[in-house]
């Protein structure tokens, strides 16, 4: 089910639960060159378990971006089950629309960081869905990684700590479609 699409010098590839066994070493190998210096971490050594968790939902989407024929970056995530999305314990009361897609990962390899891949790539997943809101998660110890995200439309509503071996995570959401000028053009 891949669809491409080309946008300023990349191709950004559409796939879907159905081509997981194709793209998860492509998955792996991108996370694996984004957080290098990080891999010691048991928490980012266990990615391969989180790829295979995401990708078994159906409705699991995933882009991934290639330049001249190298894939440099992906973002994916699924839509949470109804009624049952985590980050309504930080708003009281939740959204009227609450429909939800988890925005679970998104990476570029390091030699293309600063290019406006991520970006890119965030565009390309949430642009055309269809749910009310997406949620995601940032390391509290990475606060440019979250003015990235605040800088598309997403804002802080809470903290969390999703797994015992997990760092502190802010809890950040966005209405889709986000807003014109909120940085996902």
């Amino acid at each position: 089910m891949e669809q491409s699409v080309k946008a300023d010098g990349l191709d950004l590839r559409r796939y879907a639960h159905s081509d997981l066994p194709r793209i998860r070493q492509t998955l792996i190998d991108i996370h694996a060159d984004a957080y290098a210096d990080a891999m010691d971490d048991e928490f980012n050594q266990r990615f391969p378990w989180f790829v295979d968790h995401w990708g078994s939902a159906p409705a699991f989407s995933c882009v991934i971006a290639y330049e001249g024929g190298e894939a440099v970056g992906f973002a994916y995530g699924a839509p949470a089950a109804r009624h049952r999305e985590w980050w309504r314990e930080h708003l009281a009361p939740a959204p009227e629309r609450d429909r939800t897609f988890s925005f679970s990962e998104l990476a570029v390899r390091t030699k293309r960081r600063g290019a406006g891949i991520a970006e890119r790539l965030a565009h390309a997943l949430l642009g055309s869905r269809d749910e009310d809101l997406a949620v995601l998660l940032v390391d509290t110890a990475h606060p440019r990684v979250q003015a990235l995200y605040e800088s598309w439309g997403f804002r802080k509503v809470g903290e969390r700590r999703p797994f015992p071996d997990s760092p502190v995570c802010a809890v950040m959401l966005v209405e889709l479609p986000p807003e014109a000028g909120a940085g996902l053009r």
